[in-house]
């Protein structure tokens, strides 16, 4: 889990959805596209700019497989895959990409693999061959991967001194303790020199497989000339991945305080406790309680409690982390040393609040509101469209899942909130993180040296 937690937007794209009624006017144009060779897309067709948006990802193939005594492997490689492909070496590469106005690049989470190509209509097939080459040949030659090694020996210089990260860094190794969840996604200044071009070909070889792929395409292509573009680019990865075991686990060690002391004026407080499954029948209304209670900002229980009426934080946040294999709900903030105590118990007294006593008529509103309002604000852009349905394959949804959502925000009423409220939070078992000096809170685990992070 990073320092920032998945709120507003950011959860909308995983609600779940019912089948649209038949009768219900599609929200996108969705078209199912599978090539001559079975490789199966979902686009949303826009001649409007001759702009193309094609986003994917492997399923299962995230750092959560990175081996032991190598981790960073999975984000090596993301660093890595885009320098130099097939005959080209990573100058080059580079130099064809920009001329051409050619976007592309991978990222990792936890569980997944992604990637992203963005390119004009009139490059498309030339952008469609580097993306081909990047995923089948890339090179891994020397210079590029000691580059991406110092690049990375950078960031986690960096992040060791940066507090959030810390509090983050040690929720991780208590909440999934003993899951590869726990370790550091990022890497070690070890781990990474450990890693070599031959791990990085491995992984390709063994994880970035047709049958966790997954593709969303948007903008100024057809179908046919989808299906056609689809064999080009991948019809010739592996077909089968290796098993990850990666196994469900549950949010460890509820009920701890860890405190990490650093000499700062602020005291970083990071909470979690067990949070909801995206297929659950409460995850709508648990959507509209978190706005509510911190994922609103401006105007959230939280923020009022804490800051506007006390002067206590700059800013204080909840949110739903989702993981194929945990699903947790956080609550982040910071505040003077001497005044930890005070807003622990605050966050607290929220938390209790929501269960105990329905929210009022303005709060359901104003949240009912401004989640459909943000649907299409999130659309605006033919990669934030193809960004969202690639979201919706991985979540394993429909693609009628955008037709009915508003019908489902609209449906929860202030008794299912209370009624989920009870159900879900736990105003005396969170794993609370405090990294700082805090006055008057006597913590249960004292953190002497930071878990697996150097």
């Amino acid at each position: 889990m990073s320092g920032k937690i998945f709120t507003l937007c950011a959860a909308l794209l995983i609600l779940t959805a019912a089948p649209a009624n038949a009768a219900t006017k599609r929200f996108l144009d969705i078209q199912q596209v599978t090539s001559p060779g079975g490789i199966h897309a979902w686009l949303v067709e826009d001649h409007s700019a001759p702009v193309i948006s094609l986003q994917f990802a492997f399923a299962g193939a995230g750092s959560a497989t990175d081996p032991a005594g190598k981790q960073g492997l999975v984000q090596l490689a993301s660093n890595t895959m885009d320098e130099g492909a097939g005959d080209t070496p990573s100058p080059q590469f580079q130099k064809i990409l920009a001329d051409l106005s050619i976007e592309l690049g991978y990222a990792v989470g936890r569980d997944d693999y992604n990637g992203a190509l963005r390119t004009l209509t009139r490059t498309k097939d030339k952008a469609f061959e580097m993306l081909h080459l990047s995923l089948t040949a890339p090179r891994f030659d020397a210079e590029p991967v000691q580059r991406m090694k110092d690049a990375n020996f950078a960031r986690i210089r960096n992040s060791l001194s940066d507090p959030d990260w810390m509090a983050a860094r040690i929720l991780n190794d208590i909440s999934y303790t003993g899951h590869p969840y726990a370790n550091n996604s990022g890497g070690t200044t070890a781990s990474i020199a450990a890693i070599t071009a031959d791990d990085l070909r491995a992984y390709v070889k063994n994880n970035l497989t047709r049958d966790r792929l997954y593709v969303a395409v948007s903008g100024d292509i057809s179908k046919a000339e989808l299906a056609t573009a689809l064999d080009t680019i991948f019809a010739s990865l592996p077909a089968t991945a290796k098993p990850a075991n990666v196994p469900d686990i549950k949010l460890q060690n509820a009920g701890t305080i860890a405190l990490y002391k650093r000499d700062i004026p602020q005291t970083i407080i990071l909470m979690a406790q067990p949070g909801i499954d995206r297929k659950d029948p409460d995850w709508h209304t648990a959507q509209v309680m978190n706005f509510i209670l911190g994922g609103g900002g401006f105007g959230s229980r939280l923020t009022e409690e804490i800051r506007e009426k006390r002067g206590l934080t700059y800013g204080v946040y909840s949110g739903f982390s989702l993981l194929d294999h945990v699903s947790t709900l956080s609550i982040e903030t910071s505040t003077r040393n001497e005044k930890t105590a005070e807003v622990l118990d605050l966050i607290k007294a929220a938390l209790l609040k929501m269960q105990t006593t329905d929210v009022t008529a303005a709060e359901l509103k104003d949240a009912k509101s401004y989640l459909v309002g943000s649907i299409p604000l999130a659309l605006t852009s033919n990669a934030q469209i193809a960004s969202m349905l690639r979201s919706l394959q991985l979540d394993n949804l429909p693609d009628t899942y955008l037709d009915t959502i508003s019908d489902r925000i609209n449906a929860v009423t202030a008794a299912d909130i209370r009624r989920v409220a009870n159900r879900l939070l736990t105003p005396d078992k969170p794993v609370t993180i405090l990294v700082g000096m805090p006055a008057d809170v006597k913590p249960t685990k004292l953190i002497e040296k930071l878990p697996n992070a150097e």
